[in-house]
């Protein structure tokens, strides 16, 4: 891998042993704040875990204002959303780099984009496995990509066990005004002026450990 011109936040993904997800031997990251608003934000938990064939991830979010969109288009009904996202790239140009939003519908949005913000609607993935579910004030979004998939987009390169990836939280809530305020909360704090997390600062690099 490149070296970045800034440091780079780690997270190692566990290998994952047997046919069952022990998500108790994931490493629970859980260092998503508000670096654009002063607000306290409200628990983000992930979690990920690798096998042989797949990385599974898990988010598990505390929300006491659920937003969730309405539209006629999966990418109006998740943008309109309360979510959480993932975001994959070759190398810090970004160019390309491949976005998956994800609500707690169980719907994705997902898209191939390159920096900055050149976004390709018509990628698809659909390897991405994904199921969602709320229970009251909590919801959890969970799903698995094959690691296949991200040596063919050369992700994950031949012979390493490291990529680029960063993880957010799109948190939403209705004002007194009868709108939607819109908070963004990121794993790394990439240091823009505006919210942003299409930016190569707002990644960290996920190895696979055994």
């Amino acid at each position: 891998m490149t070296p970045a011109p800034f440091t780079l936040n780690r997270y190692p993904v566990r290998r994952c042993r047997g046919a069952l997800l022990d998500w108790s031997a994931a490493v629970c990251l859980d260092r998503f704040t508000f670096p654009w608003e002063s607000t306290v934000p409200p628990s983000t938990q992930f979690r990920a875990l690798w096998d042989e064939e797949r990385l599974h991830f898990r988010f598990d979010c505390v929300d006491e204002d659920l937003v969730l969109g309405a539209g006629e288009t999966v990418k109006e009904r998740v943008l309109r959303s309360d979510r959480v996202e993932i975001f994959l790239t070759p190398d810090l140009t970004l160019t390309p780099y491949y976005a998956f939003e994800m609500s707690p519908s169980s719907e994705a949005l997902v898209y191939a984009a390159r920096f900055y913000r050149e976004y390709d609607w018509n990628w698809t993935c659909p390897e991405l496995h994904l199921n969602a579910s709320i229970q009251g004030h909590r919801y959890q979004v969970q799903g698995s990509l094959p690691l296949n998939l991200l040596r063919e987009l050369n992700v994950l390169k031949a012979g390493t066990s490291e990529f680029y990836a960063g993880v957010y939280r799109a948190e939403f809530s209705h004002t007194a005004e009868g709108g939607i305020h819109s908070g963004w909360m990121p794993w790394v704090n990439p240091q823009t002026e505006k919210a942003d997390f299409h930016t190569p600062a707002s990644f960290g690099i996920f190895e696979l450990v055994e």
